[in-house]
């Protein structure tokens, strides 16, 4: 653990939290990356919707979810019934984990020793927001909030009950989509990921 961590004298508010993560050096990602990523949005947001990590782009931005999966997260949410501005967006993981491709850096998945020594950050954002329903975006995210044994394609959709206090909601994170090669296949993506925050938006009180 370092210095960093918010267990040792936990901020009152995100704007202490957010610069205090710069300085996190808990897990070895952060040698590596350009910048800490925290998340964006009110403390009086009713949901929270945790990403996996950042990619190319947020890592060099400093925000989590930009160029095209933003552009079809906010399509999602538009749809979905949910104002962005009711949400507080984060990733699991503060930092990108990448490998070379020619030139390209591409993301690696996360560890879960990496997704563990992240998520007291996790943990303080949840602390400081107390929104009323937390949406997984991904595979990642679960296992910060459920452990290793969540099955993202088997529990999509339901809504659980969590150690953390919060009710939470596992979905594909919208970058699933753009992978996809089949038009067919992008369309049925985005219609799931739709419905379940649906579901979520239904579920806030």
């Amino acid at each position: 653990m370092s210095d960093a961590s918010p267990r040792r004298a936990r901020p009152a508010t995100l704007g202490q939290l957010r610069k205090r993560a710069t300085h996190c050096t808990a897990c070895p990602l952060y040698a590596r990356a350009t910048q800490t990523v925290f998340g964006v949005g009110a403390a009086s947001a009713t949901l929270m919707l945790v990403g996996e990590q950042p990619g190319d782009r947020e890592d060099i931005e400093g925000r989590p979810f930009v160029g095209p999966a933003e552009t079809l997260l906010a399509r999602a949410l538009h749809d979905a019934g949910i104002e962005r501005q009711s949400c507080y967006i984060t990733n699991a993981v503060k930092h990108f984990k990448w490998g070379l491709l020619g030139k390209r850096r591409i993301h690696k998945t996360p560890a879960q020793r990496e997704i563990d020594a992240c998520r007291h950050w996790l943990l303080a954002e949840l602390e400081a927001v107390r929104p009323q329903v937390l949406v997984c975006l991904g595979a990642i995210a679960p296992k910060a909030v459920r452990g290793r044994g969540f099955r993202l394609m088997r529990q999509r959709g339901q809504v659980l009950d969590t150690e953390l206090g919060v009710r939470a909601l596992a979905t594909l994170h919208p970058s699933a989509g753009l992978r996809m090669i089949e038009p067919r296949q992008r369309t049925r993506a985005l219609a799931m990921l739709i419905a379940d925050l649906k579901r979520a938006r239904r579920r806030r009180r």
